[in-house]
């Protein structure tokens, strides 16, 4: 199965242990290309370490990944470039604080695209604008909300041009007030297609926008499904017990 097929990342048998903690035990996934998938579970039953294997910021112990047509996993395969398609914002936003919001999405694109200075500026306002901040583009991270950091961290993710976006938890550092205009902005991603793998802990947000709904616990998949199926009739105990605590 490939992205001849629409698939555009494929995890098989996916495990990764730290010493002798096992994090993930047999992970398999597909997702196609603009699906919305999002992954719930308590702490620790590897929600985030999934998705840093996806980009090899933690190299599985077993298993295979595939972007596209490309195998992740064969250590032939360079890094970086797949990093490059696969944008990830994180819980903490990792802005360099001496940059303004608009040269903080011009650096990598700068470095790492080749991109002239006149392009990666444009670019970098056309996506600031887009996730709300055209008035804030020359503002220093100190002087932005947190919830505006983090919005600058998605455009500055989403000025790369990348085929999946990765979001771990990209709401949890952030307080309640500010969480919905980064929502929104995801909200705004997956209706214009992008394929996005979201970690949240943000039920309403799943249920309206995620194609597909995972339960993870103890490293593994314990249920999957459309958000109706698995927030309405949960199948497995451990669904129903971690639902039944949150909603």
């Amino acid at each position: 199965m490939t992205e001849s097929n629409g698939v555009v990342i494929r995890i098989e048998d996916l495990h990764k242990s730290f010493g002798a903690l096992d994090v993930l035990r047999g992970v398999d996934l597909n997702v196609a290309r603009g699906e919305v998938v999002v992954i719930l579970g308590p702490s620790g039953s590897g929600k985030s370490t999934l998705l840093r294997c996806v980009n090899l910021l933690e190299k599985p112990t077993a298993g295979d990944i595939w972007f596209e047509d490309t195998r992740v996993t064969d250590p032939a395969t360079d890094v970086n470039k797949i990093r490059e398609q696969v944008g990830m914002v994180f819980q903490s936003f990792n802005l360099f604080p001496h940059l303004s919001a608009k040269h903080n999405v011009m650096l990598a694109q700068r470095k790492v695209l080749k991109r002239t200075k006149e392009q990666a500026e444009r670019i970098a306002l056309e996506h600031l604008g887009k996730v709300g901040l055209a008035d804030r583009v020359d503002y220093m991270p100190a002087q932005l909300s947190g919830g505006q950091q983090q919005r600058v961290a998605i455009a500055r993710a989403l000025a790369m041009d990348p085929h999946v976006m990765l979001f771990d938890e990209a709401t949890s550092a952030l307080d309640p007030e500010l969480v919905r205009g980064v929502l929104d902005v995801m909200r705004a991603l997956a209706q214009a297609g992008m394929t996005m793998i979201v970690v949240t802990h943000e039920m309403g947000f799943a249920r309206d926008v995620a194609d597909r709904a995972i339960f993870m616990d103890e490293g593994a998949i314990v249920e999957e499904g459309t958000p109706e199926q698995l927030f309405d009739d949960p199948q497995h105990e451990r669904t129903k017990d971690f639902l039944g605590h949150i909603i």
